[in-house]
C-alpha cells in the first residue's frame, strides 16, 4: 500500500487518524454588512472526533465550516490544524490536505470514478501504481466494487453510489480532516440511513477529525460524538454529547431542535449489550430474539411490532444472555438519565 503521509500537518504521519481544529474567536463580516455572519467562534476539536454542526438554515453553520479550509476567509480570528494556523498556509495546498464532501457531490461528469478519485494524488504527485492502488482500496472501503465501478461515469451510478464516490475522492490522499456540508441531505431515507451506517462503519475504522453540517438533529444524534446547535451568526447553544443534550438541553431553543421523542432518540443511542438484563441466560424461551449489538430503541421496536412481553438477548454465538422487557427498557432510561452516564 502506498505511503499516505501527511506533509503538511506532520502528527497525522506518525498517528494515523485524526488531527486537533481549533477555532479561536473566529469571526466572517462580508463586506457592506453591518451584521456578521458569524461571531467570535471558538472551539476546540480533537483529534479523531466527529462533531456535527447542527443549526437553522442561514445561521452561518456552512460558513464556520468553510472557513476551517478557506473556501472562505474569515475576517478576524484564528484556526489551528494539528497546531498550526492556516491561515499562514496557501489555501489551494491547504485544501488538497482537507477532505471536503458537499451535499451535490461534484464529481467531475466527464471523468471516470477512478479518475474523480485519482484527482488530489495526481495533484500532489503521487506516481501512478500508487494511485491505482489507492483508488482500488478506496472503492473497496466504500464497497464499489473497482472492477464494475472504477471506469463508469457518475451519471452511469445511482445518486447513493455517487455520494459513496464522493466519499472515496474526499479520502483519496488520506487527509487527517474532513469537511462535510449535509452529504446525504438530496438522497431518499432509505439511501441516507444506508450511508449512514456505512459512514460509521467508514469512520471507525479510519478515525479522521470531520466537521458535518446538517439541518437534521436525528442525523446528528446518530453520527456525532458531540454536536453543537448553533443559532444566529453561529453562536453555540450548546455543545456535547448527543445523551447529554437529550437527557438535558441547555435551553428551549436546544430543547426546540430536539423536538419530541427525546426519550427514543436516547433509545437509539443505548446498546442492548450495554444495559442490565433480566431473566435467565441459557435456553432459548421461544420469544422474539435481538442481538447484544442493536440499541434500546431497537429492542423496544420488536416489543411493540410482536406484542410479546420480553424479547432474547442472542449473542452472535447463539446464546441466550437474558432478556428485555418494557419495565427493562425504561429503567435503563432512567438509570442513565440519573447517572448523567454518556451512552454512546
Amino acid at each position: 500500500m502506498p505511503d499516505h503521509s501527511n506533509a503538511l500537518f506532520p502528527s497525522s504521519a506518525t498517528s494515523p487518524g485524526g488531527v486537533s481544529i481549533e477555532l479561536d474567536s473566529v469571526t466572517k463580516t462580508y463586506p457592506g454588512q453591518k451584521v456578521s455572519a458569524v461571531e467570535e467562534f471558538s472551539m476546540r476539536i480533537e483529534p479523531g472526533e466527529l462533531v456535527m454542526f447542527v443549526g437553522p438554515s442561514g445561521c452561518g453553520k456552512t460558513t464556520t465550516m468553510k472557513m476551517v479550509n478557506r473556501i472562505i476567509e474569515p475576517t478576524s480570528g484564528s484556526i489551528r490544524i494539528d497546531g498550526q494556523d492556516v491561515l499562514g498556509l496557501s489555501p489551494h495546498e491547504l485544501r488538497r490536505h482537507i477532505g471536503y464532501v458537499i451535499q451535490q457531490i461534484g464529481l467531475f461528469p466527464h471523468m471516470t470514478i477512478a479518475e474523480n478519485v485519482a484527482t488530489v494524488p495526481r495533484l500532489l504527485g503521487w506516481s501512478k501504481q500508487q494511485i491505482a492502488a489507492r483508488v482500488e482500496e478506496l472503492l473497496e472501503t466504500v464497497q464499489l466494487d473497482p472492477a464494475e465501478f472504477a471506469n463508469r461515469y457518475p451519471r452511469q451510478l445511482s445518486g447513493g453510489q455517487q455520494q459513496r464516490a464522493g466519499v472515496a475522492r474526499a479520502l483519496a490522499a488520506d487527509p487527517p480532516v474532513m469537511l462535510m456540508d449535509e452529504p446525504f441531505g438530496a438522497t431518499d431515507p432509505i439511501t441516507r440511513e444506508k450511508l449512514q451506517s456505512e459512514f460509521l462503519r467508514l469512520q471507525a475504522e479510519i478515525g479522521k477529525t470531520i466537521i458535518f453540517v446538517t439541518h437534521d438533529f436525528d442525523e446528528a444524534v446518530r453520527l456525532g460524538d458531540r454536536i453543537a446547535v448553533l443559532s444566529e451568526r453561529s453562536q453555540v447553544e450548546q455543545f456535547d454529547t448527543p445523551a447529554a443534550i437529550l437527557a438535558a438541553p441547555a435551553n428551549e431553543y436546544v430543547a426546540s431542535f430536539i423536538g419530541s421523542g427525546a426519550a427514543l432518540k436516547r433509545l437509539a443511542l443505548m446498546p442492548v449489550g450495554t444495559v442490565r438484563l433480566s431473566g435467565a441466560t441459557g435456553d432459548l424461551g421461544g420469544r422474539p430474539s435481538i442481538d447484544p449489538a442493536s440499541t434500546l430503541r431497537d429492542a423496544l421496536n420488536l416489543l411493540v411490532v410482536t406484542g410479546a412481553e420480553a424479547v432474547d438477548v442472542i449473542d452472535p454465538t447463539g446464546n441466550r444472555l437474558g432478556q428485555l422487557t418494557h419495565a427493562d427498557i425504561s429503567a435503563a432510561l432512567t438509570q442513565a438519565g440519573l447517572s448523567g452516564s454518556a451512552v454512546r
